[in-house]
């Protein structure tokens, strides 16, 4: 007997006004140096009254744009350096110029300087919709602040969304609101203004693990024997150039220091540059980001900030994490995407406003669709994986983000299954019953269907129930949009003796259904 599912009455759409400044660097290097020139050669009252045009129209839209303006002022300066190291010595000198002029600038502090500064950094800035392409593939936790609830059996909640823009480029959004008593959800109202966090670089790298992660990233099986030996030996030598100089623990500007010694050898190759970049790729995936205590939840947005999410940031699945010692942490495991390559990345905080940020090392922490179990399991932590891309996986690890072993759990795949199988987000315990996981599956013309599976508690590679028949199918609402025919979820609670669930429709909108506890329990016990 098919199990109950009560779909809400709430949708979540895509909306094109929901907006975020980025950096822009407009044609690349050779028009940025052009662009340049022509602003500093606008006299002091130019510059004003065009500064003047661009904060009357855009103030209203961001929260501090002129700090905005400053921080895109500085990746300029940034980018000027590395356009610096590796142009050809004709063009330097040209260079070399504008980086003057703009260091000139960062050391006066006279109004006239201060506008020109903000207009360069007007110039390369730009406005980004972060959600009006799709907002879907959704997770949810409940909020760490659980205070001033005004009725019994409510429970605040956080729910993350992908967030899809202009080239398909996707961000972490938050909405924040209340489940009541009888599981009605309501949300707070969507803050007015968007914010990207400050970025703090400051890990401190394991040099042989760094190297291993390299070693993983450059494994080209599509090369043939001698292509790939001699791609090996220019990644080693490369690899041995930037890195031996450098102690067993160095930090991120001991490495940027290494690179631009590097990158100043007159022999330093375009496969050499390349493996420079993924480097740098790698490197830059560890970092840590905070938001300002006065935005609201709805305003805080997870833009791809490293090289390795250039292409964006996909699928948080979001986990309540109880340590042994009690402490809570809200993990998310994601992919970064940088248009070639997939890297598993991991999420930490403890109050959504400080967030960290590391890549998932080791022989299994590949490809999508990794979930996090709630505690550790015999004082390990435990992971649900898909890293062949079709099977599902336990893995179990000492480090939380260094994975060396899988195990596939038994499961027979269902015909709607027989394409791959995966998991809809983080197991929950249900206590002296199993572990209840939520399922993906894809079945017949490219369908995905939610499903679930009882884990046993102890062994969670055992199968102790798995449904015969999917839990939520697309309906006829559902199915039309950017992918049809998708129904797809990064998480669940259980609040009230129901499971929350939110999911994504078509790849486009995101929507919740709820579905009996006891009922769900029923059906699967009967068919372990």
């Amino acid at each position: 007997m098919p199990v109950t599912i009560k779909r809400k009455d709430i949708r979540f759409d895509p909306d094109p006004k929901r907006v975020i400044a980025r950096y822009f660097l407009p044609g690349g290097a050779e028009r940025a140096v052009t662009l340049i020139h022509r602003i500093i050669k606008l006299s002091d009252k130019d510059v004003q009254e065009t500064l003047n045009q661009v904060l009357r129209k855009f103030c209203n839209r961001h929260r501090n744009i002129t700090r905005i303006f400053e921080r895109n002022f500085e990746q300029l300066n940034e980018d000027i350096e590395k356009f610096l190291l590796s142009t050809s010595t004709e063009n330097s000198n040209r260079w070399l110029a504008i980086q003057n002029m703009l260091d000139k600038m960062n050391t006066h502090s006279g109004e006239a300087c201060i506008n020109r500064k903000l207009l360069i950094g007007s110039y390369f800035t730009m406005e980004y919709s972060i959600e009006c392409s799709a907002f879907f593939n959704p997770s949810i936790v409940e909020d760490p602040d659980q205070s001033n609830l005004m009725e019994k059996g409510q429970k605040r909640i956080i729910v993350s969304f992908r967030g899809t823009g202009e080239g398909h480029i996707s961000s972490i959004v938050f909405r924040g609101g209340i489940i009541d008593k009888d599981n009605n959800l309501t949300f707070e109202s969507v803050g007015r203004l968007l914010e990207k966090p400050d970025i703090i670089k400051r890990h401190q790298y394991n040099k042989s693990t760094f190297l291993k992660k390299i070693e993983q990233m450059h494994t080209r099986k599509t090369m043939s024997g001698k292509e790939y030996e001699s791609y090996l030996e220019i990644v080693h030598k490369t690899e041995q150039t930037i890195m031996e100089p450098l102690k067993d623990k160095f930090t991120y500007g001991d490495l940027q220091a290494s690179i631009a010694e590097a990158m100043k050898r007159p022999d330093i190759t375009k496969a050499a540059r390349s493996v420079i970049d993924s480097i740098n790729w790698l490197a830059d995936s560890h970092y840590e980001i905070t938001f300002s205590m006065d935005t609201s939840i709805s305003e805080r947005v997870i833009f791809p900030i490293s090289y390795s999410e250039s292409n964006g940031i996909e699928d948080a699945r979001f986990v309540r994490f109880e340590d042994d010692d009690g402490n809570i942490i809200y993990y998310a495991t994601y992919t970064a995407y940088n248009g070639h390559t997939v890297l598993p990345k991991l999420l930490s905080t403890k109050d959504f406003l400080h967030f960290k940020v590391m890549p998932l090392n080791g022989q299994y922490a590949q490809n999508k669709g990794m979930a996090l179990f709630p505690r550790k399991l015999k004082g390990k932590y435990a992971m649900l994986s898909r890293h062949d891309g079709i099977n599902s996986y336990v893995m179990y690890s000492d480090k939380i983000n260094l994975w060396q072993n899988a195990k596939r759990i038994k499961i027979t795949p269902q015909p709607w299954e027989f394409v791959q199988m995966g998991n809809s987000g983080s197991p929950i315990e249900i206590k002296d019953v199993g572990w209840l996981a939520l399922t993906h599956g894809v079945g017949p013309m490219r369908q995905y269907f939610i499903s679930a599976v009882l884990l046993d508690l102890n062994d969670p590679t055992k199968v102790l129930g798995h449904l015969k028949e999917p839990l939520l199918i697309p309906n006829e609402k559902e199915r039309e949009g950017y992918v049809p025919n998708v129904v797809y979820s990064c998480g669940f609670i259980l609040h009230n003796n129901e499971l929350i669930i939110p999911y994504g429709m078509a790849d486009y909108a995101t929507s919740f259904a709820c579905v009996p506890l006891d009922e769900l329990l029923d059906e699967l016990r009967k068919r372990g």
